[in-house]
């Protein structure tokens, strides 16, 4: 397989960088999703190694791609939506809550599941041993560890 150098990518970056992290930006608005999506066009490059006829071509098949990446990417924040940090963080108005949620934050996720699933949604720690398939004593085990982490976490 024909792969591009290191030289080639450089090349591309210091050529259209700039051209196309404002084309993606403009179509997603978030530079974090931006950049993945770049990465994700070079990716393809170097992958597909294609054959250009002109700078042209190149040019307008890197704008294809990235234009294809940000709809991909919409997609996806469509079917999967998310609120971000420092959004959920507005939501604590005391110090001392925001302090909690970035402990809470802060554990493991399968500890964090297991309080999630217990203190916020209301289960048993039955109904939790069926949705993550953890036996009870396990679940219960979670639970234990994650509050005594929280609780060493607040204290000190």
């Amino acid at each position: 397989m024909n792969r591009k150098s290191e030289s080639e990518i450089n090349r591309i970056l210091q050529t259209y960088g700039n051209m196309l992290y404002r084309t993606a930006y403009l179509l997603l608005g978030n530079p974090h999703d931006v950049q993945d999506v770049l990465q994700e066009v070079l990716l393809r490059y170097m992958e597909k190694a294609p054959a250009f006829t002109s700078s042209d071509h190149e040019k307008a098949w890197l704008l294809r791609v990235t234009s294809n990446c940000c709809k991909d990417c919409l997609r996806f924040r469509k079917r999967h939506s998310y609120i971000e940090l420092e959004q959920i963080q507005e939501y604590f108005p005391a110090p001392e809550d925001r302090h909690l949620f970035q402990e809470l934050y802060a554990l493991p996720t399968k500890w964090k599941t297991i309080l999630l699933l217990h203190y916020f949604e209301g289960y048993p720690i039955k109904e939790i041993a069926e949705i993550t398939g953890l036996s009870e004593s396990a679940v219960k085990k979670r639970l234990q560890r994650a509050r005594d982490a929280l609780k060493l976490e607040l204290t000190t």
